[in-house]
């Protein structure tokens, strides 16, 4: 459609993940309960190494703000698709739409940029212990985490301008349930080239770049502890490690799948199941992978629990 003869939309609908009335029922209570444990789980996980002193270090300061970007990666998306299942209009403002793919993609973007610090982490701790304290002091952690959430929030406000400058004059159906970069693409009646190399350029950059950080990390962590005679130091060695290399697993293999790949390409049933996972239920299954695998972050929650327990039982024998 020529872009001279269209009339600029100022909202979108979002068709979600079925036109079934009597599956939305269900799917919302399914997804409410995902999204509360997610919320519950992350601010959970962050409050007990705030309260921790023996998690005040390096490789929990990371676990902390990859909690927050879960959890906040989770609420940019979840409220809406809530209320969206319930709704009989499943519409979002044209502004609404933009700032949902823009915080979105942000902490998309710094969580790689997060999992990455934190495989660089174990990487000096395991390969170069002597020189861990230099390596990773507060400075250098502090400017990391800032490093990603500035990286993220640049990267994300390039997707968003370049993709709310296209003109929407045809279709204001978004085959999807969240404002996502390829979906609008496809919707756009502008020339969307320039975009989808932006796409292609930005999230390779950001997801292949990091994901080989991790790769390297843990090709020489795993050259060095094959060269542990101690088969308990071998073990604890790799055991520190594995949480990591689940939650990469799942988040990476997710994300490169769906924006790593031409738009043509681009499937509406299969991403959207996919966009599913890493968008609301790996959110959810990090701090479980991280605390039911982790020693220290077990042994935390069961002195918190213990110290809460005294402290209820102070208060009630002061007041009996």
């Amino acid at each position: 459609m020529p872009e001279e003869n269209c009339t600029a939309l100022t909202d979108f609908i979002l068709l979600g993940f079925t036109d079934c009335p009597e599956v939305e029922i269900p799917l919302f209570g399914l997804l409410l309960l995902i999204y509360a444990s997610t919320l519950v789980g992350n601010a959970s996980l962050i409050v007990l190494i705030q309260h921790n002193t023996c998690l005040h270090t390096p490789m929990y300061y990371f676990l902390s703000n990859l909690a927050f970007l879960d959890l906040s990666c989770s609420s940019a998306i979840a409220p809406k698709m809530l209320v969206n299942l319930l709704a009989q209009q499943k519409t979002i403002s044209l502004t609404g739409c933009a700032i949902q793919m823009f915080l979105f993609a942000a902490f998309a973007d710094a969580e790689c940029l997060i999992l990455a610090a934190m495989a660089y982490d174990r990487y000096v701790a395991i390969c170069h212990p002597l020189l861990y304290t230099v390596a990773m002091s507060r400075r250098v952690c502090t400017s990391m985490v800032a490093g990603a959430y500035l990286s993220g929030g640049l990267t994300s406000l390039v997707h968003a301008s370049f993709t709310f400058t296209l003109s929407f004059c045809g279709s204001n159906v978004i085959n999807h349930f969240f404002c996502d970069i390829p979906p609008l693409l496809e919707l756009s009646c502008s020339n969307t080239h320039i975009n989808e190399v932006l796409l292609f350029t930005l999230c390779g950059f950001i997801q292949t770049s990091t994901f080989l950080t991790i790769a390297g990390s843990y090709a020489c962590i795993l050259s060095t502890i094959l060269q542990i005679h101690v088969a308990d130091s071998r073990h604890k060695a790799f055991y520190t490690c594995i949480s990591h290399l689940i939650a990469v697993g799942l988040f990476y293999g997710s994300l490169l799948f769906t924006y790593l790949r031409p738009i043509s390409s681009y499937s509406l049933g299969t991403d959207k199941v996919i966009s599913v996972f890493y968008a609301v239920v790996f959110p959810m299954l990090n701090p479980l992978i991280y605390s039911l695998r982790n020693k220290e972050v077990k042994d935390a929650l069961r002195r918190t629990v213990a110290e809460m327990f005294l402290s209820v039982g102070t208060v009630q024998h002061l007041l009996s």
